[in-house]
Formats: C-alpha cells, sequence, structure tokens
C-alpha cells in the first residue's frame, strides 16, 4: 500500500515506451481527443479513478497533449452502449472503457475499432479481441487472499463471501478466485453471500444481516473496504475474526485500529492513467504492444506477515500508520495514488484541491 512500492507492479508496462522518452516532435502535435466511458460512479474507486485521469493530462509528460472527456453512462448496459455509439459518431482519437460487461460491449467495440479508433478497456474489461486491455493481476489477487485467509483459520470454519457489483466482471473473477481456492479447504463453509457494491454501506449492511442469520462466523471475504465488515462485527457485538478487502485508506486504518488480521490486495485508481498513457503512446508512434493484454502487479498489505505457496515470490508489506495508511488523509482514498510519471498528490486524488 505503500505510494511507492506498490508501483513496482507497474513493471509489466516496460513493453510501452515511456512517455517522458517522447520525441520533441509529439509534443507540437495537437491534442489528441480522447473519451473516457465509465458505467458506474457509485464509490470512491470509481471518483477517484476520474479525477486522476484528468489530473494526468494536466500535468507532467501529458500537458496539453490530450482533450480528454470522461462519460458516464450509469445504470445498465444498454445505456454505456448508447453512450459509447455516440462517442463513435464524434470520431475521437481514441476511448478508454471501463466496462459494464466483459461481452456485452463487444459488438460497439468493434464498431469503433473499425472505425479506426484506439480502444483500451481498463479495469473491468472486455472480451473483443480488437481492445487492448489494462487491468490488476485477477487471478493472483484473489487466490493470494483466499490462500491467506485459509492459513488464519487453519483450514477450517464458516466465511461469509461478498459477491461485489452485480453484472460486473471483476466481481465474477474475485468471487470465483475465492471459491476456487476455498475449495481445497472442505472444513472451511461459505454460510452466507452479500452484494458488497464497492460501497461501505452496501457492505456494511450486508454483513450485518448475514451476521444476524449466523452465529458462528470465522472470517469475512469481501470485494472492497472490509472496513464495513469490521465495523458491522462490532455493531452486533462480535468477536474480530480475519477480514480481506483492498486498499482503501480506511481499511488500512481500521484494521490496526480494531486489532483484526486483515489482508488488503491493490487495484490502483490510476488505471486511467495508464490507459490514457498508452493511448498516446500509440497514437504518437502508430504502434500496439505485442501482447494485448497488460497486468499491473501490486504488494499486498497485511497485518501479520505471510508468504504465498500459490504464487511464490509475492510482495507482502505490514501496515503501518504514517507509513502506509494516513490518519490525514480521505478515507476513500485508494492507495498507492500516483503512477511513477506523473505527480498525483494525496489531495488531488482526493478532489479537496
Amino acid at each position: 500500500m505503500g505510494l511507492k512500492t506498490l508501483c513496482a507492479g507497474l513493471a509489466a508496462l516496460a513493453t510501452v515506451a515511456t512517455i517522458g522518452a517522447m520525441p520533441a516532435q509529439a509534443q507540437d502535435k495537437k491534442p489528441y481527443v480522447i473519451y473516457l466511458s465509465n458505467n458506474f460512479v457509485g464509490n470512491d474507486w470509481r471518483q477517484q479513478m476520474q479525477r486522476v485521469a484528468q489530473v494526468s493530462v494536466d500535468k507532467g509528460p501529458l500537458k496539453g497533449r490530450v482533450e480528454l472527456h470522461i462519460e458516464v453512462a450509469e445504470g445498465t448496459v444498454q445505456a454505456q452502449i448508447n453512450s459509447l455509439n455516440n462517442i463513435i459518431r464524434a470520431k475521437p482519437d481514441a476511448i478508454l472503457v471501463d466496462a459494464a460487461s466483459d461481452s456485452a460491449l463487444n459488438p460497439t467495440i468493434k464498431k469503433a475499432c473499425d472505425a479506426g479508433i484506439v480502444v483500451i478497456s481498463f479495469d473491468q474489461v472486455v472480451t473483443e479481441p480488437c481492445a487492448l486491455t489494462l487491468a490488476s493481476n485477477w487471478e493472483r489477487i484473489p487466490a493470494v487472499m483466499a490462500e491467506w485467509m485459509a492459513v488464519q483459520l487453519g483450514g477450517k470454519g464458516n466465511v461469509l463471501l461478498d459477491r461485489g457489483l452485480a453484472g460486473a466482471p471483476i466481481s465474477a473473477q474475485l468471487q470465483q478466485g475465492y471459491e476456487k481456492v476455498l475449495a481445497n479447504y472442505p472444513d472451511i463453509k461459505v454460510v452466507g453471500s452479500y452484494n458488497g457494491e464497492y460501497a461501505l454501506g452496501p457492505e456494511q449492511a450486508g454483513v450485518a444481516a448475514l451476521l444476524a442469520a449466523n452465529p458462528q462466523v470465522d472470517g469475512i471475504l469481501t470485494q472492497g473496504y472490509g472496513s464495513g465488515a469490521i465495523q458491522a462485527l462490532k455493531d452486533a457485538g462480535r468477536p474480530m475474526v480475519p477480514v480481506v478487502g483492498f486498499s482503501y485508506n480506511v481499511a488500512a486504518l481500521t484494521c490496526v485500529e480494531s486489532g483484526a488480521k486483515c489482508i488488503l490486495g491493490s487495484n490502483p485508481a490510476y488505471l486511467s492513467s495508464e490507459a490514457i498513457k498508452l493511448a498516446v503512446e500509440i497514437l504518437d508512434t502508430g504502434k500496439k504492444p505485442e501482447k494485448r493484454s497488460i497486468e499491473v502487479e501490486g504488494d499486498f498489505v497485511t497485518t501479520t506477515p505471510f508468504e504465498s505457496k500459490l504464487f511464490p515470490g509475492t510482495k507482502m508489506q505490514t501496515i503501518e500508520v504514517g507509513k502506509n495508511a494516513f490518519p490525514d488523509q480521505a478515507p476513500g482514498l485508494t492507495l498507492p495514488i500516483t503512477p511513477d510519471w506523473v505527480d498525483i498528490t494525496a489531495a488531488e486524488a482526493a478532489g479537496t484541491k
């Protein structure tokens, strides 16, 4: 969760030239028109994702290079399809898509590609082959966290499982990743599931309802904050149990303050910035990376030391207040806040500046 060390995962982007090394003549080109299509803004991560996208074209090496338009088609897959069709008619240079579905958008994405538009699907990615994808390693993340949970429980106990956001590709990947590893531990039982929607309120409410229905809960695997689950445990007067969550600032602080054992995975909100950078590099050079899919490898943060046997060498940090958990920063701030090629401040990422 450290603001610098978690950037190590971006070594996977080495197949793409560095913006800082762009030829001088590229700076004289007319700004590229790039649209970012987002289908959901109901949580801190998506809001931060949009903010850092804008900041990354307002300063640093991309300043003056991009005319960025952010379009939000919230609610349904069809709404995003309609929005994308309107964007395609505007004939931008590139479209970045945080998708409502991994497959339903494919015909529309193909239409954009056929029109000569660079399409990069990031975060929640599509399966249409013409689109490049940029995302965290969603095979490794849930596997390592479920493995951690199994170790904490000694291979036995009752757990609650977060299904995430209905219809979101990453939600399905996380749920399936958790379940695949837990299936190796027949004495660990999933006694209840809920939709946390990557938001504190639904997470806390979902866990609270399941605690009321289950007298014995030994662990909770969330797809969001984890801190909502911890608060539900407190409100129910239940003992703290191991919790899986993601690297929100409030999650790290709550894990330490509550005494709960936690592991937090990272999915940097600046994936949007990296998608913009990649689009500019492709437009400048006329060349795409050799690989269609680019993965970001972020560190995990834990309250207790842990070495993964499923993914040896996976980097772990211990949560330390003031070092990788910040009481003076916004609770919903997703860490790390900035890629290494532009300096996005905590205030900019949080929207307080």
